[in-house]
């Protein structure tokens, strides 16, 4: 996937123009995990929403990895419907060639076995993360986007979700575009970091992560960090 934003405008509420993004162009390589990371306030969610064609309203151009193929989001929300069970819920997504599809691996994987005759109300905020996560995957989409789908959590549950999300997207391979404020969680799961300066967002630069994740331990994870901390100072 390809993402040229030449400028992104937005109308404040005194009438006056706000540049909320200016030359942002990256690529997201097929089937890697790529992340976007930066400020708050930089378009970050913008990005993602102009890469939905839900906000039509810029110059540029963005090119998805198929133009055929689905999209899925993971929002910082699960936004389960309140009425219907997990696994209702997860196959309300699919499309109608996929609708009696066998699901059962990828509940197991993500540990909904149990779960699937659940209703919203009776879930933890991490088990309803999880099935966001198997809504997204259910769809076999071409290109996965995750809009900050861990915030909000302690870092115990966090880390326990990225692990589960690392597990179904190697088995379910897939573009993935993964917007956080955490560069530890960006090191932790991405082959290539994404970093914008502040508003308006422009490329501030791009790091490539070839190391296997299965060999990403504490040491090579705080090493990278540093050398991250002193290519971009202030992102850590």
């Amino acid at each position: 996937m390809s993402v040229r934003i030449d400028e992104k405008l937005f109308r404040a509420a005194d009438g006056g123009l706000v540049r909320a993004i200016e030359n942002l162009a990256f690529e997201a390589p097929k089937h890697g995990f790529t992340v976007l990371i930066g400020p708050s306030g930089c378009g970050k969610t913008t990005t993602l929403r102009i890469i939905l064609g839900l906000d039509a309203d810029y110059r540029g151009e963005v090119r998805l990895p198929e133009r055929e193929g689905r999209v899925a989001v993971v929002f910082q929300e699960p936004r389960l419907l309140p009425w219907r069970d997990v696994e209702a819920n997860v196959r309300l997504a699919l499309p109608h060639e996929l609708r009696s599809a066998d699901l059962d691996a990828l509940f197991a994987t993500l540990g909904l076995e149990t779960m699937r005759s659940r209703f919203p109300g009776e879930l933890s905020l991490g088990l309803a993360r999880r099935a966001a996560l198997a809504r997204a995957f259910a769809t076999e989409p071409s290109l996965l986007l995750l809009d900050e789908p861990f915030v909000s959590l302690d870092e115990m549950t966090a880390s326990r979700l990225r692990a589960l999300l690392v597990s179904v997207w190697s088995a379910r391979p897939t573009t993935a575009l993964m917007v956080t404020h955490n560069l530890r969680e960006a090191v932790e799961l991405a082959d290539r970091i994404v970093f914008l300066t502040a508003r308006p967002g422009r490329l501030r630069g791009v790091v490539d992560l070839d190391r296997p994740r299965a060999a990403r331990d504490a040491v090579w994870r705080e090493a990278t960090l540093r050398a991250i901390d002193e290519a971009y100072p202030g992102i850590l």
